[in-house]
C-alpha cells in the first residue's frame, strides 16, 4: 500500500492548534497560551525552495533570478530577485528574498560563487518580497549582521509592514513560507551614503517617492551597475499602491543623469541597459493619459480608454506579467495622482 502523502504545512498548523486548544481549553484566553500558539508558528516550517538560476551580471554582481513576479503555491514566494555584490570584504546581498526558505536557497546558491561571508545587506523598500529572506542571513551570518535601509522602510518594516507582509505571505502561498521571523533593518542609509566593502564601493540613491516613499537604489560604483528595486521592473508592472507616477518618472531621470549606461538590475526581471528609458516611455503612457483626461473634465473610464490606445502603453499588454488583472487598478491611481496634481 502506497505511504500516504504527509499533511500540507497549513493541515499540519492547524492540527496543533487544534491540540493545543483541546489541551489547554479555556486557559486559551491566558498570556502563557497566547504564547504557546505563537511558539507553534514558530516552530511548523514551510518546505524548502528549489535552487532557482545563479546569473552573473558583472564582475562584482551576481543575481538569483525569479522568473514570476507574483507569489503562489507553485511558486513558494519566489517572485523578486536576490542580487550578490562580491567584494574582497565578503559578500553585500541586495534584497534577500520573500521568506526564510528562499533566503537558504540564495545561500546555497551563493555558495557555488564563494565561500565568502555575507556581511551586509541593503533592503531596497518595505515590501516583504524584499526583506522578509533577512531570516535566513542573520541565521547564518550572525544577528549583529548589518542590515541597511532607508529610515521610514525601517519603522515600516518594524511596525504593521513587517508582520503585515508575512502574514500576507504565507497566505499567498499556501504555508510555504512559514517559520520565516521579520528581522528588521539596523541601520539607516540615505541618498549619498557611500557603503566601502574592501575593494568596492556602493553609493546609495533615494530622490523621494517613487515605487514607495523609501526606496533605495544601491551603485556598485566600480562595476557600473545599479541594483533600481522595483523603481522599474522588467516584464512585471509596479504595484504603485505606495507609490507616485510622477516621483517614479523624477527618480529614473535623476539615475539616468548621474549614470549614463549603467546596467539597470531590477527587483522584478532581468537587467538590461535598456530598461530605464523603456520603463519611463511606459509611465508616461500609464500617467500623462490620465492627467490630460482630468484637465479635460473626463472621468475615469475617458481616462482608461486614453492610457490603453495610447502606442506607449499597447505594446505591453502582451509581455507584462499580471496585466489583465491589474491594469485597471494602475490606472485608477494614476488617475487618482493627477487629480492630485491638476488641482
Amino acid at each position: 500500500m502506497a505511504t500516504p502523502a504527509p499533511p500540507s504545512t497549513a493541515t499540519r498548523r492547524h492540527c496543533l492548534r487544534a491540540g493545543l486548544a483541546l489541551g489547554l481549553g479555556a486557559a486559551l484566553l491566558s498570556p502563557l497560551a497566547q504564547h504557546l500558539a505563537s511558539a507553534a508558528d514558530d516552530f511548523i516550517r514551510g518546505p524548502a525552495v528549489p535552487n532557482h538560476p545563479l546569473l552573473r551580471l558583472s564582475p562584482r554582481v551576481a543575481m538569483v533570478f525569479a522568473a514570476d513576479g507574483f507569489p503562489t503555491p507553485e511558486n513558494r514566494g519566489m517572485m523578486a530577485n536576490v542580487v550578490f555584490v562580491i567584494t574582497s570584504a565578503g559578500v553585500v546581498v541586495l534584497d534577500s528574498g520573500a521568506s526564510v526558505q528562499i533566503g537558504e536557497m540564495a545561500i546555497r546558491q551563493l555558495r557555488t560563487l564563494t565561500d565568502r561571508p555575507v556581511v551586509a545587506i541593503v533592503n531596497s523598500h518595505a515590501h516583504g518580497d524584499h526583506f522578509l529572506g533577512n531570516d535566513a542571513f542573520v541565521q547564518a551570518f550572525g544577528d549583529g549582521l548589518p542590515i541597511h535601509a532607508h529610515p521610514e522602510a525601517r519603522r515600516q518594516i518594524a511596525g504593521i509592514a513587517g508582520s503585515g507582509w508575512r502574514a500576507a505571505m504565507e497566505r499567498w502561498t499556501n504555508g510555504a513560507s512559514m517559520g520565516t521571523r521579520v528581522v528588521v533593518p539596523n541601520r539607516d542609509a540615505g541618498h549619498g551614503d557611500l557603503l566601502r566593502f574592501g575593494d568596492t564601493t556602493l553609493r546609495i540613491h533615494h530622490h523621494g517617492r517613487a515605487h514607495t516613499e523609501a526606496d533605495l537604489c544601491v551603485e556598485v560604483v566600480e562595476d557600473r551597475v545599479l541594483y533600481a528595486g522595483d523603481v522599474v521592473m522588467n516584464g512585471r508592472i509596479a504595484n504603485m499602491d505606495d507609490g507616485s507616477y510622477v516621483g517614479t518618472l523624477k527618480t529614473i531621470d535623476a539615475l539616468v543623469r548621474d549614470l549614463p549606461d549603467a546596467l539597470w538590475v531590477p527587483g522584478h526581471g532581468r537587467a538590461s541597459r535598456t530598461l530605464p528609458a523603456e520603463q519611463r516611455v511606459f509611465f508616461a503612457g500609464l500617467y500623462e493619459p490620465c492627467l490630460a483626461a482630468v484637465k479635460a473634465g473626463e472621468d475615469e473610464a475617458a481616462a482608461r480608454r486614453r492610457v490603453l490606445a495610447d502606442p506607449r502603453v499597447a505594446p505591453h499588454a502582451g509581455r507584462i506579467q499580471g496585466w489583465d488583472g491589474n491594469i485597471g487598478k494602475y490606472i485608477s491611481i494614476a488617475y487618482l495622482e493627477a487629480e492630485k496634481e491638476a488641482f
